[in-house]
């Protein structure tokens, strides 16, 4: 746990880490401290992975241009992590994680349903940054002919899982102090990988690169979404959640906007010049997303860029695996906080060995997986932001965890809606990075809008659309629950024993 006074755990004050013993719980008025800048550490650490170089070429893969790809690039970044500074603020409204606030839309026992989708997502997500680490490395010192065959990646994910599980462990504190170094570390070399491969770049091969349908600009578009902001929202109040009630609404969403855009904005132009300028680069980054950054730089700088790589995407698997563990204390495991996030840890070094040791094709059907889980997230989102809205009052701390309380056990109407948007989305995006989920797009030829095969069949519509229609379902059907339940007077003081039910 922080120290009262040095609550962001910066270490400004000479104060001991400790282990977070913070689960579920409020955060209470004594140690709310700081400002929302403080929110752009986290958020930049954990967003400033070179892998975001990677995504130009994801983006090209498309069949767009590089204008095309640039606007696609700003729309899906920008706006996917708006959604995470609107729902940031709930955090600070609440002083509660994310899907602990979310019960006030779902009821408290209701809202297990979206928190077991939150984590595996966010378990997901952190077993496959922790394999990419573990494959850069090895990819790193396989071109210095210093190995890189099992007994590397070994002792890489053994790093690497060290890293992540200890700060997740650990908890806020630590991770602060970590995405602040990473912050730094990071950024830098990022910007020496920079400026020695710009003369990799070459404009008019760039700009020669044709325009595509606008059916292949929306399927970018969404892709940007769900590979950044759309994996972060269900995660986005576990931090600002440490802030005092009184914090600037506008500079929390702010913050944690730009925070997490800046870099993969950055990192997305220059990937876009780079595989703009070089096809057979373009098809290497598809098949290693960081290994084949390596190919372009000078020997002395491969150690350098095996720990931006590393780091980078540490920084992101620790978000995860902090958020994961609270999810799953969400969902109703009655466990230490430190226990969670161990526990999902443990999960996530068994994911990132069958990936890294045993596995040919396990990545891309994997990364299907998490696509499909963008879905139900979104259909989330809708409910929750919308639910924010229409808020004009901070949540009741103690009603939150009472089954009996304003919020209700398990209210329909919301779990209606998050299914019913679901099971549209599911139906107008399609998969093929896995035989096992060809089963989606059910709806594109009932619609007319050209079948599995057509058109519109990879635009992934239906990330847009259940966020959408979650949305405007919760503004239509919820004002009048919202307003009962503001109309309650406030309930009497949280008892600790109901925490975790």
């Amino acid at each position: 746990m922080t120290h009262p006074h040095d609550p962001l755990g910066s270490g400004a004050a000479g104060h001991p880490l400790q282990v977070e013993t913070h689960g579920l719980d409020v955060i209470e008025d004594a140690e709310r401290r700081g400002a929302p800048r403080s929110l752009f550490w986290p958020w930049f650490g954990a967003n400033v992975s070179v892998l975001g170089l990677s995504y130009g070429a994801f983006a090209l893969g498309f069949g767009i241009s590089f204008w095309q790809a640039l606007a696609a690039g700003v729309l899906g970044i920008t706006g996917s992590f708006l959604l995470c500074g609107l729902i940031a603020v709930a955090g600070k409204r609440g002083s509660a994680p994310t899907m602990v606030l979310s019960r006030a839309a779902y009821g408290v026992r209701g809202n297990r349903l979206p928190s077991v989708v939150s984590w595996m997502l966010t378990v997901g997500w952190e077993t496959v940054l922790t394999a990419l680490a573990t494959m850069a490395t090895a990819t790193v010192f396989s071109s210095l002919g210093w190995g890189g065959g099992t007994e590397t990646k070994a002792v890489a994910l053994l790093v690497v899982a060290a890293l992540t599980v200890v700060g997740g462990v650990m908890g806020f504190g630590l991770i602060m102090r970590l995405q602040t170094w990473i912050t730094l570390i990071t950024g830098v070399l990022t910007l020496v990988y920079i400026a020695l491969v710009a003369d990799h770049i070459h404009w008019g091969t760039v700009d020669a690169v044709p325009a595509g349908s606008a059916q292949q600009f929306i399927g970018a578009v969404v892709f940007m979404m769900t590979g950044f902001g759309l994996g972060w929202v269900n995660a986005a109040a576990d931090y600002s959640r440490y802030l005092p009630r009184g914090s600037s609404s506008r500079g929390v969403i702010g913050w944690t906007a730009f925070g997490a855009s800046l870099a993969p904005f950055v990192l997305l132009v220059f990937g876009l010049l780079l595989a703009g300028s070089s096809e057979r680069l373009s098809t290497a980054i598809a098949a290693d997303p960081i290994g084949a950054l390596t190919t372009l730089l000078p020997t002395w700088f491969l150690v350098p860029f095996a720990v931006v790589a590393v780091l980078g995407l540490v920084g992101g698997a620790v978000l995860d695996i902090y958020s994961s563990g609270l999810a799953l204390l969400a969902a109703g495991l009655r466990v230490p906080r430190y226990l969670a996030a161990l526990f999902d840890g443990l999960l996530m070094i068994a994911g990132a060995i069958y990936i890294v040791f045993f596995a040919d094709d396990f990545l891309g059907q994997f990364m299907g997986f998490l696509t499909t889980l963008g879905v139900p997230i979104a259909a989330w989102a809708g409910v929750m932001l919308a639910d924010l809205a229409l808020r004009r009052r901070d949540y009741d701390d103690g009603d939150l965890f009472r089954p009996h309380g304003r919020y209700g056990d398990v209210p329909l109407v919301p779990l209606c809606l998050t299914l019913a948007a679901t099971a549209v989305g599911w139906g107008l995006v399609t998969n093929t990075a896995a035989r096992w989920l060809t089963w989606q797009g059910y709806l594109l030829e009932p619609l007319g809008l050209g079948g599995r095969t057509g058109a519109w069949a990879y635009a992934n519509l239906g990330v847009l659309v259940a966020l959408a229609l979650a949305f405007l379902g919760t503004l239509l059907l919820g004002r009048g629950r919202v307003r009962a339940q503001e109309a309650q007077a406030p309930s009497p003081a949280l008892d600790a024993q109901v925490v975790n039910r």
